[in-house]
């Protein structure tokens, strides 16, 4: 079963992150952990909003992970991006092929790491300025390894693409006809 290493930090984009965490759940085919980056369980969102992770970032070996999920929000994404254990394992996923999936600002830590400058890729607007990379634009993009979104309002689209990459075409389907999603 692949895992996918869900990181959650305080300003972080409620929705945005438990959106795509439900989906990848809901396949039963993912083992999806939710990870403090901080030492302490409890992370509040950008909306007051608090949530328990189900472990903290130094209990959990990140290596084995097949995927990691950056939530977007602010300041959650500038908490992110000042976690030096969790940027080494974005770069270190990118150059071995895993993949790597950032929403709304939090693509932005993906431009700012280098790994997107060969990449069509995405972000919230108000931080298309700070995306180095080779085409800009659209809902949820996905290039090679990396899948970028741009905000809360393709959140869905985003978790049924991980699916699709993660495990396979069918399983996506099945969640979005599970939860009355019309992809037309």
């Amino acid at each position: 079963m692949k895992k996918v290493y869900a990181f959650l930090a305080d300003g972080m984009e409620e929705v945005e992150a438990l959106m795509v965490i439900d989906l990848l759940r809901r396949t039963k085919k993912l083992d999806v952990v939710t990870v403090s980056i901080k030492d302490d369980l409890l992370v509040e969102g950008s909306h007051n909003i608090r949530l328990y992770a189900d472990k903290k970032i130094d209990g959990v070996i990140i290596e084995e992970g097949d995927c990691i999920f950056l939530p977007g929000g602010m300041p959650g994404t500038t908490n992110l991006e000042m976690c030096g254990k969790l940027t080494e394992q974005v770069v270190q996923y990118y150059e071995q092929g895993k993949v790597v999936a950032a929403i709304c600002a939090a693509p932005s830590i993906l431009s700012h790491l280098g790994i997107l400058k060969e990449k069509n890729a995405t972000s919230y607007p108000s931080f298309e300025s700070e995306m180095d990379c080779k085409n800009y634009g659209g809902g949820v993009v996905t290039d090679g390894n990396i899948v970028t979104a741009k905000g809360l309002g393709v959140a869905l689209e985003m978790g049924l693409e991980l699916i699709r990459l993660l495990v396979d075409q069918e399983t996506s389907d099945a969640v979005a006809d599970a939860i009355q999603f019309d992809r037309r």
